[in-house]
Parts: structure tokens; C-alpha cells; sequence
């Protein structure tokens, strides 16, 4: 199978990896910085694969079967779009898009031409979660009562000076939309789904270089009654503390913690099927980042997804449901006020000024006018 690669920055080694361990052949890589595909075919011993400043090119002039999206979100979508009109099985990094209506054309235009796509929420396929999972679909909890998503980091400065997109509504969000969308994806996965509505908090309390926030408090209910608590920070002192996800049903309670939720800490059920302490210690991880080891499952799924025809485990869909999720919580802080979900169309450029009074207006705005003269300097040909 043919795979190409758009974006070669911090999260593309994992889908080389991914993509080298799953035996797929990387024939075109892509970033509109040479350097850093230099850089990935020395890591990755990729002495001759073909390199392109300009996506589009790569897709007119390569025959391929799967490109992964790697680039900074805001650019996610129109990627994504070009690349379906292309014929293209796609993986996409997380957020699937910064826009309800952008995510929409995705997930409809992936479907009418039948090609896979895959939004890269790659805990899912964490064995923790995998064996959680497993408990849900078979109703051991019982009535699920309330799940809380803890996400307790810490981004500084030189995290967001390091990719200046980073923290931009225009490109990317804060620490829940970068951040912690994984995790409030699982927390959604988990609940049933369906959303009723959301209250919400969110501020910038320590970050005045970036547009966004670094501070996100919301509870949820859904629409099965139970309710949902989230807390995703990135200013944690003095460095990352933790991740967890608890579940409370009424036959049992879980607990789920680690870098990246690869941990089973709690694990209590009434109908007394399992020995806690064997299933602490089997689906146990330890990775050496909070990324995980979740791509290489998510290729081989996607793989087997394309050659099967059937959707993937995490579908355009999913990615869909987790971006609504962080921007209800955006529109309730933004607006004082509950809001009910389903969404109707939200961005994440809505909430542009929102932190004004809080940040260092003249610094970002001097990011965002350096950022736009790159885009420009790169823009691909009409």
C-alpha cells in the first residue's frame, strides 16, 4: 500500500513508525520546510523517497493509497478536502478540524466516495482502554452515573516559540483542543455519545503569549442522564502531573491514569468476574511519551479498514463528535450560558479576543502576521 505523509513536525515520527512497522510503503513525504524532511528520511532511513514543499503537487504527481495529515490543525480540513478529491484513504491528526462545518464536509465527502478516514485518536487503542471498553459494551458498570477526564499538564513558553501556531485560534486552540481533545474524546466514547448540553469555564491565567486558553473547567450531561466532568490545564508546576479518566457506573468503578491513560489503577465490579490486581497489572503500559503506543494499532486498523472496505475503529465521525465537544465548551465560557447540543455550525475563530484583556496583544498578533507571511511565502500554486 502507497503512503504518503503531509506535515513532518513533532507527532510525524510516530506515524513513520507506524507507518514503517505496518510494512506500508512510504514513496512521499511532504512539508514546506526542506530541512525537516531531511530530517525525517536520515531518522527513518528513507534514502529515496520523494519530497514536496507543495501538498497538492504531491497528490497530482504520486499514485497513492493513504496520506496521513500531520500539519498544524488549521490546516487539517482543506488537506483533508483536496486529498479526498484525489481518491486518497486518509489518516488525520487530531483535531480532525477547527470547524463543525469543516468537519461536516469530511465526514460527508468521505462517504460518498467511499474512501476511509481515520481521525488519530490513537488512545483508543491503548490496552486500558481497550479493556474498558470491553467492560462498557458489556454492561458490567451497570447504569453509568458520571465519568470525570483529568488532564493535568504542563505546556511553557518555549513549547508554543517552538511552532508559533500553537495556541492560535486561527490554527490550532488551547490546551483542551490540543491538548486534552483526546481525552474528552474517550470520556465521550465511554458515556454513550449522546450529548444534552455543557457548562463551562475556561481563562488564560499563565500564558500571555498565546491567544487561547491554558485553563478549561465544563461539565456535561448526557442525554442518558449521566454526567461528565472535565479538567484540562497546561499549568501544572512544574511539569506534566497526569491523565486520568474515572468511570462511575452502579455496578462498578474505574479508574484509568498514566502518561496517557495507559494505565488501569482502579478496577471494581459487582458481578466479581476478574481479579483486580491480574488486570492492573496485564493491561499495564509504560511509554516513554504521552503519545503512546496507540498508532501502530490505529494503522494496522485503518489498513485492514481499506483492503476490507469497512470503516475504521476511529472514524471521520468520532473526530467529529470530540472538536464538537471542545467547542460546546468554548461557546458555554464564551457566552456565560448552558449550551445544548447538537451544535449548529462553531469554530474555533469565534472565540478570537476573547483572552485580550489577559494576554500580550501586540506579541500575538506579531506571531500571527509572521505566520500569514509564511502561509504566503508557501502557498501552493493556483
Amino acid at each position: 500500500m502507497r503512503y504518503g505523509i503531509i506535515g513532518c513536525g513533532r507527532i510525524s515520527a510516530n506515524h513513520f513508525a507506524a507507518a514503517k512497522e505496518n510494512h506500508l510503503e512510504i514513496v512521499a513525504i511532504c512539508d514546506v520546510l526542506p530541512e525537516r524532511m531531511e530530517e525525517a528520511k536520515a531518522q527513518f532511513d528513507l534514502p529515496t523517497v520523494a519530497c514536496y514543499t507543495d501538498y497538492q503537487a504531491m497528490l497530482e504527481q504520486e499514485d497513492l493509497d493513504l496520506v496521513a495529515i500531520c500539519t498544524e490543525s488549521g490546516k487539517h480540513a482543506a488537506i483533508a478536502l483536496n486529498a479526498l478529491d484525489s481518491g486518497v484513504h486518509l489518516i488525520i491528526e487530531k483535531p480532525i478540524a477547527l470547524s463543525l462545518s469543516d468537519a461536516d464536509q469530511i465526514v460527508k465527502k468521505s462517504k460518498e466516495q467511499g474512501l476511509v478516514v481515520c481521525a488519530c485518536h490513537q488512545n483508543r487503542f491503548n490496552k486500558s482502554i481497550q479493556k474498558i471498553r470491553e467492560a462498557v459494551e458489556e454492561g458490567r458498570f451497570g447504569r453509568m452515573m458520571h465519568g470525570a477526564a483529568h488532564i493535568r499538564w504542563n505546556r511553557g513558553e518555549s513549547y508554543y516559540t517552538q511552532a508559533p501556531w500553537r495556541g492560535t485560534w486561527e490554527q490550532d486552540g488551547g490546551a483542551l483542543m490540543n491538548q486534552c481533545i483526546h481525552n474528552i474524546d474517550l470520556l465521550r466514547w465511554m458515556m454513550g455519545g449522546e450529548i444534552e448540553e455543557v457548562v463551562s469555564y475556561t481563562d488564560n491565567m499563565r500564558h500571555p503569549f498565546i491567544e487561547a486558553e491554558d485553563l478549561g473547567l465544563a461539565l456535561v450531561r448526557f442525554r442518558s442522564g449521566a454526567y461528565g466532568l472535565i479538567e484540562g490545564t497546561t499549568n501544572i508546576f512544574p511539569k506534566n502531573l497526569e491523565e486520568t479518566l474515572y468511570l462511575f457506573g452502579t455496578e462498578g468503578t474505574v479508574k484509568a491514569g498514566g502518561k496517557s491513560v495507559n494505565l488501569i489503577e482502579e478496577w471494581m465490579f459487582a458481578d466479581g468476574l476478574d481479579d483486580s490486581e491480574e488486570i492492573k497489572k496485564t493491561f499495564h503500559e509504560n511509554p516513554p511519551n504521552v503519545y503512546g503506543y496507540g498508532h501502530n494499532p490505529l494503522y494496522a486498523d485503518v489498513i485492514e479498514a481499506i483492503e476490507e472496505g469497512r470503516a475504521p475503529y476511529v472514524t471521520a465521525q468520532d473526530g467529529r463528535d470530540a472538536l464538537e465537544l471542545v467547542l460546546a465548551i468554548y461557546q458555554s465560557a464564551a457566552q456565560g450560558a448552558c449550551v445544548k447540543l447538537p451544535l449548529k455550525d462553531v469554530a474555533s475563530t469565534d472565540f478570537t479576543g476573547r483572552f485580550n484583556d489577559r494576554i500580550d496583544v501586540a506579541h500575538v498578533e506579531s506571531v500571527k502576521e509572521r505566520l500569514h507571511e509564511e502561509d504566503a511565502a508557501h502557498a501552493p500554486r493556483a
